[in-house]
């Protein structure tokens, strides 16, 4: 029995001594091993992570006058699983928010931990529902984007969606920049929800987004706004564009088309209208190309703006019979007067001397048929075939500017280059960015290139005066004060009833620039009259000289005084 007795107190003091070795052990888990991993947890259950958002960074134009700025606004949110009285809440909550009872009671109502009550509330009222201390109730940054200048410029800006990304303009093309880096603050609650003032704050601060400073200038924006808005409402022009450059520098001074549109108000436009027609759109440009023809002509050595030719009043090209606007016996027109009279079949016969190879390769040099690489999305490269697909007809009428597509701002390129000693300077938009700490960069000036020689530009600058002067096609261009330069284009627009150009009225073109003896501005303003037969020098050639007119009288712009010169347009 001593025996037996014996042999069962051994096997239960081993049973103990096994037992007290597993519960050891597992404390020795629990505190060692997992308690890093337990007190984490109990940590994070007691932790709240709120996302902090950036603000954007505000668009300005030159001179720093603001276009587009973020003023600071919260989202409401709420964890339903710590809102204790969902309809009491709701009930606290639904003047201040301006939400009714029974919608925000449903939300409080539903299952899992995040809900949103509203957005972009103001923080003067963000303000008074903390002060009611509602459990499960809390509040993000939800900043709100507005534009000052409405319509100005609203285009070029472009505008931000509900979820604060750029959707358009430079808003979009400078969405990394302005946007910044979000943050987040990660802190200690309560039971109830609420952060604990002394409790555990680790938080990362969010990086405010870059200021954006545009070369335009917003007092001529507004000018050339409210001219295109005015040309819109004349009964026949349903759509216009306008871009001014600076002669020396390829910067846009101003853009804008009609219709245009408010970006704080983008949901309330015809998405159609929601792009930039400037370097969107592409039309026929008639025969404000003619600039191109003749200076390629007159490069290649093939005429000089005193050069004589027996014009006749058409010409066959192809299958096809290309006239002047009127037909006529021949002419004995000059260079000059080929191009203060528009004519085509003049024209048309430099552009046979050329060759039809160099001629694209003029065009091509000038920047047509490709991006001219500005800072705005959206941007087309218009239509320009390969010479060795032209047809005769087609031969005929890319030097006429038809067949050929271009976009206003390619226009307004061309003239720049002409101003500026045959010297072409790609245009742009943006001026400098400059980080939330104050750090500046200037934006890379593109590099210049070379298309013309001074001598063949300041032989098309006096060609081109004539089309202002007297006898030209386009007196109404004129600027009390200042000699100006210039060319109408009358094109075909294309009917998309018929797929043909009858019965599509006509786009209608001016581009030019001033003074002819210092040029500083470029303009051009192109009009699309589906219903109207009257040329650029009646209908665009006026809305450019407002424009140009206001350009240097705000630009501190003195006229030289030097008379203009003396033209002969035709002789015997």
């Amino acid at each position: 029995m001593e025996v037996r007795s014996e042999r069962r107190n051994r096997l239960g003091l081993a049973f103990l001594i096994t037992l007290l070795v597993v519960v050891v052990g597992r404390l020795v888990v629990l505190q060692g091993v997992d308690g890093a991993a337990y007190a984490q947890a109990a940590e994070d259950s007691r932790m709240r992570t709120f996302p902090i958002t950036a603000i954007r960074g505000e668009i300005t134009d030159r001179s720093g006058q603001v276009l587009a700025y973020s003023v600071h606004a919260e989202r409401v949110v709420a964890d339903p699983t710590v809102v204790a009285d969902p309809e009491a809440t709701a009930q606290a909550l639904t003047d201040l928010l301006d939400v009714p009872v029974a919608d925000l009671t449903e939300r409080l109502s539903r299952e899992g931990r995040y809900v949103v009550l509203a957005a972009k509330v103001a923080t003067d009222v963000t303000d008074k529902i903390r002060e009611l201390g509602l459990g499960g109730i809390y509040f993000e940054e939800d900043p709100v984007r507005l534009y000052p200048a409405g319509a100005v410029g609203g285009q070029v800006v472009g505008f931000v969606g509900t979820e604060g990304s750029g959707l358009a303009g430079i808003e979009h093309t400078y969405q990394d920049q302005l946007a910044g880096t979000d943050g987040e603050e990660r802190v200690e609650v309560d039971g109830r929800g609420n952060p604990i003032p002394s409790g555990i704050d680790d938080t990362t601060p969010a990086k405010d987004g870059a200021t954006v400073a545009l070369t335009l200038d917003e007092d001529l924006q507004f000018v050339v706004q409210q001219r295109l808005d005015a040309a819109c409402d004349d009964g026949d022009t349903t759509s216009a564009s306008a871009v001014v450059l600076d002669v020396h520098t390829g910067e846009v001074a101003a853009m804008a088309s009609c219709p245009g549109y408010d970006p704080g108000h983008y949901n309330q436009t015809d998405p159609d209208l929601l792009g930039n027609a400037v370097v969107s759109d592409v039309y026929e440009p008639g025969s404000v190309m003619k600039a191109v023809t003749l200076s390629a002509a007159i490069e290649e050595g093939k005429a000089k703006p005193d050069t004589v030719l027996q014009v006749p009043g058409h010409i066959q090209a192809g299958d096809a019979v290309v006239t002047d606007a009127h037909d006529h016996e021949p002419i004995g027109f000059t260079v000059t007067g080929i191009l203060a009279k528009s004519s085509n079949v003049g024209a048309i016969m430099l552009a046979r001397e050329v060759g039809d190879q160099r001629l694209e390769d003029y065009l091509r040099a000038f920047g047509i048929g490709s991006k001219t690489g500005i800072e705005l999305p959206g941007e087309s490269a218009g239509i320009l075939q390969d010479s060795a697909d032209w047809t005769a007809s087609r031969a005929a009428n890319v030097p006429i500017g038809q067949g050929v597509s271009v976009t206003t701002l390619q226009m307004a390129s061309v003239y720049q280059t002409l101003a500026n000693d045959g010297v072409r300077i790609p245009p742009r938009i943006v001026r400098s960015v400059t980080a939330a700490d104050g750090t500046a960069v200037p934006t890379a000036r593109p590099a210049a290139t070379r298309v013309v020689s001074a001598d063949t530009a300041h032989a098309m600058t006096y060609m081109l005066e004539a089309v202002v002067g007297p006898g030209g096609t386009a007196p109404l261009g004129e600027v009390d004060g200042f000699r100006v330069v210039g060319k109408t284009g009358t094109a075909q627009r294309a009917n998309p009833e018929c797929s043909c150009y009858a019965g599509g009225g006509y786009f209608t073109t001016f581009v030019g620039y001033a003074p002819a003896d210092d040029p500083q501005y470029v303009v051009a303003v192109d009009l699309e009259r589906p219903s109207s037969d009257a040329e650029g020098g009646q209908v665009a050639a006026p809305v450019f000289a407002d424009v140009m007119r206001y350009a240097l009288t705000a630009g501190g712009v003195v006229p030289s005084g030097a008379p203009r010169p003396a033209f002969t347009l035709t002789v015997p």
